[in-house]
């Protein structure tokens, strides 16, 4: 399964495009569409939208593997997208350990899509942005394949 355009936007619109290095709302340094930094990465000069777009699609790549990896029941393709999403802006680890993914994997799916509002914490507080994240991924978790 691969991430629909409907989860490529989602990601997109909540990471925002940054041609310049940043430090995230956990400090860590990113750039482009909340590409994390490698050690071994620099962008003294910024990056164009264009190579933002590479770089998002290739981590978009690990976060897709890590979804079909994990996840050991049927997903929808909203829900694919859903956690797809969740794991890009929160990481396979976090993924792998969660109450979402035990309970899902248990084949609760409207509980596991309960566990997403849960995530909107970010440096001890909770984030708005997170938390308009977490509702969108909801809401893509739900969405019927006709939408």
């Amino acid at each position: 399964m691969q991430l629909s355009a409907a989860g490529l936007e989602l990601l997109k619109q909540s990471e925002g495009f940054r041609s310049h290095i940043y430090n995230d709302v956990n400090g860590f340094p990113t750039i482009g569409y909340g590409h994390r930094l490698q050690p071994q990465e620099a962008y003294p000069a910024g990056i164009t939208e264009a190579k933002a777009a590479g770089m998002l699609l290739a981590d978009v790549r690990e976060a897709e593997q890590a979804v079909s990896r994990l996840v050991k029941v049927a997903l929808t393709q909203g829900q694919f997208d859903a956690l797809v999403d969740f794991c890009f802006n929160l990481g396979a680890r976090r993924l792998a350990t969660s109450t979402l993914l035990k309970i899902l994997n248990g084949g609760r799916y409207n509980d596991a899509s309960e566990q997403l509002l849960r995530w909107d914490v970010a440096a001890s507080a909770e984030n708005a942005g997170l938390k308009a994240r977490r509702q969108a991924e909801f809401n893509l978790w739900h969405r019927t394949a006709s939408a």
